[in-house]
């Protein structure tokens, strides 16, 4: 694991040609002569007739390349430099034109041409320094960009793009001495400094480079962290002693400086002094001051090494140890749960650490989703009511509490409750929410309407059900069986029960269903054979299911038969028949 302390210098890159054209060009051309502050020569020696010609048709050019009709906008360009050959406006908007069609020589020969014509334009010369850098031609964009520095000393822009330009001819001096003018202009920073030591170590310029990071710290003398970067630049290059002198300096003044607590251990690691290493490090991670995305960042580093190690109690104590401390963020809490989770820790141990992150962060859905992904595994519904309901208020819009509260409630004999969840849910559903899902809610609301005898509802919430999910097998099933024992619809019950069986043959209350959809119909040799079905699809068959058994039967001529499966179902613990008795008394079928 390394801490190195560096600070990389981003290369600072020009402005691609197509965003300058497309900049610039958005850009009404009276709006940009007048941030140039300067008019085009030759507009200004129009007659009054011509210059009203010539601004009427190039608004009107304008307009034309706005609407997207580029033809006839190139048309009109053309004809206002018909008016008025000497226009800069109309001869750069010409060169974008020329730009954006690829043609490269009439694009350049007209942006020199505009430049010529309005020297005082930062954008015109901007633009053609850009167009120069995208075809190569980089002496001539430093050429440019050297002469708006000249002539714009107060815009930083050329400067910038000229350190781009040295670096790419590997011009060193030109680098540095364009980094010299920028630290006039813009005062001794952090990344100019930095810039500035990387390119005179490519100069092998070492004493140079070394003393550009010490004239920081002179620079800034109470900034603690600058000389933290001299001390890892000291690091990287192998001065160790002066490595180890400024680190320590640094904790002389600041014993309690986490940055510094982590450069120093940066210097035992690299040293190979593990137990020192290790117990700055442990120090660091446990001081207050560190930040969240450094401590982060050091505890993967951790995890990763123990990978390796295979030391994982070294991992675990120092989440131990961390999170205790943690007040606003539950950032480190939700690394360990995740790193417990693939460690396959006790899930009370992993619960502790859920349960924690939702004190603090009582909005994150990941971690109250993992909390009641344990309790509904373990069918604890009362944990489920519990981990749910807070949810609807810290996230109203997560349609799964809504589901699983739902049928905890239902679970826990909550019906009402249950019922109005499963309505709030609906709700919440929009374009994005899984059609699966809606359906599922449906259908719950449309078994809780009928268990309060509103089956007009029922039926409702089941047609809902079915819009959004055709093939929920647990709708088509239930709303089939329930029309048959109203004895209303039975071809429409047919074919819904038909689907289940179809989709799942071996499941035996599916083709129960279907069994009792045909005995209704008077179908009862086609019932027999799917009661029987359901039979042996089932280890144990409910008592309905033994009732329907002896039902068919008896239809189908087999009153004997019939006799041994009342009885059976008699016998069961799970029987709530209200005829079953005086079906055996009297030995025949009687309907409900």
């Amino acid at each position: 694991m390394s801490i190195d302390l560096k600070i990389r210098m981003r290369r600072v890159v020009p402005l691609c040609l197509s965003v300058v054209l497309l900049a610039l060009t958005a850009c009404g051309s009276a709006a940009r002569l007048k941030a140039s502050g300067a008019a085009d020569v030759g507009e200004m020696r129009l007659s009054d007739d011509a210059r009203l010609r010539f601004e009427y048709y190039l608004i009107e050019a304008a307009r034309l390349k706005a609407a997207g009709e580029y033809d006839a906008a190139l048309e009109m360009y053309e004809h206002c430099l018909s008016i008025d050959s000497t226009s800069a406006t109309a001869t750069y908007e010409m060169a974008a034109f020329y730009a954006m069609l690829g043609w490269q020589a009439k694009a350049q020969a007209c942006f020199e041409r505009a430049v010529e014509l309005n020297p005082d334009n930062f954008w015109y010369k901007q633009t053609l320094a850009a167009f120069y850098q995208r075809y190569g031609q980089d002496d001539k964009a430093i050429a440019v960009y050297e002469g708006m520095v000249r002539q714009f000393p107060k815009r930083s822009e050329p400067l910038m793009t000229l350190v781009s330009l040295y670096g790419d001819k590997q011009d060193y001096p030109g680098v540095v001495r364009t980094l010299d003018r920028l630290e006039v202009k813009e005062g001794k920073s952090e990344l100019l400094t930095m810039e500035k030591f990387r390119i005179y170590l490519q100069m092998d310029s070492t004493a140079r480079a070394f003393r550009e990071i010490e004239s920081l710290v002179k620079e800034y003398p109470n900034d603690t962290r600058y000389r933290l970067i001299l001390g890892g630049v000291y690091l990287d290059n192998d001065r160790w002693d002066d490595a180890y002198d400024t680190f320590r300096a640094v904790l002389g003044e600041e014993p309690d400086n986490p940055q510094a607590q982590l450069a120093l251990a940066s210097y035992y690691q690299r040293r190979g002094e593990d137990s020192l290493y290790n117990a700055l490090l442990d120090e660091a991670l446990l001081n207050g001051r560190l930040d969240t995305p450094t401590r982060l960042d050091i505890m993967r580093q951790l995890i990763v090494d123990a990978e390796q190690t295979g030391d994982s109690l070294r991992v675990l104590d120092m989440f131990r140890r961390t999170i205790p401390a943690e007040q606003e963020s539950a950032e480190l809490s939700m690394l360990c749960a995740q790193y417990m989770i693939t460690k396959h820790m006790p899930e009370d141990s992993i619960k502790t650490v859920l349960n924690h992150i939702l004190r603090i962060e009582p909005d994150n859905k990941a971690a109250r989703i993992q909390l009641l992904s344990y309790a509904v595994k373990d069918d604890n519904y009362e944990d489920a009511v519990a981990i749910c309901r807070p949810a609807l208020e810290y996230n109203p819009d997560v349609i799964e509490f809504y589901y699983y509260l739902g049928i905890s409630y239902y679970q826990t004999d909550r019906s009402d409750e249950a019922l109005a969840t499963f309505l709030k849910g609906v709700e919440q559903a929009d374009a994005g929410t899984d059609k699966s899902i809606v359906s599922d809610f449906y259908q719950m609301i449309g078994d809780l309407y009928h268990e309060k005898r509103k089956n007009d509802l029922a039926y409702a919430a089941y047609d809902s059900s079915l819009v959004y999910n055709p093939d929920n097998i647990g709708t088509l099933n239930n709303y089939a069986y329930y029309l048959s024992l109203e004895r209303r619809d039975l071809d429409k019950a047919e074919e819904m029960s038909y689907k289940t069986v179809k989709a799942e043959p071996h499941n035996s209350t599916y083709l129960d269903t279907y069994a009792w959809i045909l005995f209704e119909k008077g179908r009862y040799t086609e019932a027999k054979l799917y009661i029987d079905e359901a039979v042996r699809n089932e280890a144990e068959p409910s008592a309905a299911v033994m009732e329907h058994c002896g039902d068919i039967y008896y239809m189908a001529g087999d009153a004997d038969k019939a006799m041994e499966w009342w009885q059976k179902a008699l016998r069961q613990d799970d029987n709530e028949s209200k005829t079953l008795e005086r079906k055996i008394k009297l030995k025949k079928y009687i309907p409900e």
